[in-house]
């Protein structure tokens, strides 16, 4: 089974934990930010598969992010698979979080079974 490069973005330490723990058979390669810009930095130097994007988070958060890399950053990086990750209520939010270009959105608790399925879903 190929592994995969993956991104966790997120502010919160435990929350990037768990999912390591989740991608352990999947991922030979976890790299983690703390924010969008830290973000950003390791996508232009780094080859990766997919990225898992909090929403909420200090100095750039989800959408800001989202949207630079799909505006800003050169193809194929722009490109580069985005599932956000939320507290939010996706009936609410789903609509403008996919107007930024996120791939697919989960929500927290988040569940290993739709984590690994989110991520091989968008990745080619």
């Amino acid at each position: 089974m190929k592994k995969y490069n993956i991104l966790i973005v997120d502010d919160i330490l435990m929350n990037r934990i768990l999912l390591k723990e989740f991608l352990r058979n999947i991922s030979n390669n976890v790299k983690e930010a703390n924010n969008g810009l830290e973000a950003i930095e390791i996508l232009k130097t780094s080859e990766i598969d997919v990225v898992l994007m909090d929403i909420e988070m200090p100095m750039m958060n989800g959408l800001e992010t989202t949207k630079y890399i799909r505006n800003e950053l050169p193809s194929p990086i722009n490109n580069v698979p985005v599932i956000a990750l939320t507290a939010h209520n996706p009936n609410d939010f789903f609509e403008d979080f996919s107007c930024v270009g996120f791939n697919d959105l989960l929500t927290k608790p988040y569940s290993f079974k739709k984590v690994i399925n989110a991520i091989k879903l968008h990745i080619t």
